[in-house]
């Protein structure tokens, strides 16, 4: 078990692979690993990443001013492009369609009460009808010299927030593929 907050539900390959994020490097030292598994193609699991465009998908009240966020997909993967505001305080760095979206946290009050944040969202294969969702953050200090006490701190928090983001968007899509191959079957 990691007490430190650093990863959840991970697997060793997921923490040891790098992703689009780990490019910042000494810049952004700490690196946080979430992930998780989903009942549907890597495909579907993307196209739910799609959706942080429009809404976090963690704890509504909290992070998405009481609106709840959709449970239907509306955005397409062709209306992302690096620039595109992502879940309010992020701005999208990188898409690399039906594999990974990296974001950077941009919005001035985030970042100072974050400090510095890159993460990337990924989705893999997982055997049939499978896929992992896998987000990597790295995190670096709001003020150097002072960083570890609020790094341990966000790392809880984040792990509180991300773990039920990424629970909500493995069961939406896990939803979304099981009325696809429901249909399928008539």
């Amino acid at each position: 078990m990691d007490l430190t907050g650093a990863t959840w539900g991970s697997r060793p390959q997921e923490v040891a692979r790098t992703y689009a994020c780990d490019a910042a490097g000494d810049d952004l030292p700490v690196r946080l690993v979430r992930a998780v598994g989903v009942d549907a193609p890597a495909a579907t699991a993307f196209a739910w990443l799609c959706q942080l465009r429009d809404a976090p998908y963690s704890y509504d009240l909290v992070d998405n001013r009481g609106r709840r966020s959709p449970r239907t997909r509306t955005v397409q993967v062709e209306d992302l492009t690096p620039g595109t505001r992502m879940m309010e305080i992020f701005t999208l760095e990188q898409v690399v369609p039906g594999e990974h979206l990296t974001m950077r946290i941009t919005e001035p009050r985030a970042v100072r009460f974050f400090g510095p944040v890159t993460v990337t969202y990924a989705a893999f294969d997982d055997g049939p009808d499978r896929s992992r969702i896998v987000a990597v953050l790295r995190v670096g200090a709001r003020r150097p010299g002072r960083a570890t006490g609020a790094r341990r701190l966000l790392a809880w928090g984040d792990l509180v927030m991300m773990r039920k983001q990424l629970l909500t968007l493995a069961r939406l899509a896990g939803r979304e593929a099981a009325a696809v191959s429901g249909s399928g079957r008539r």
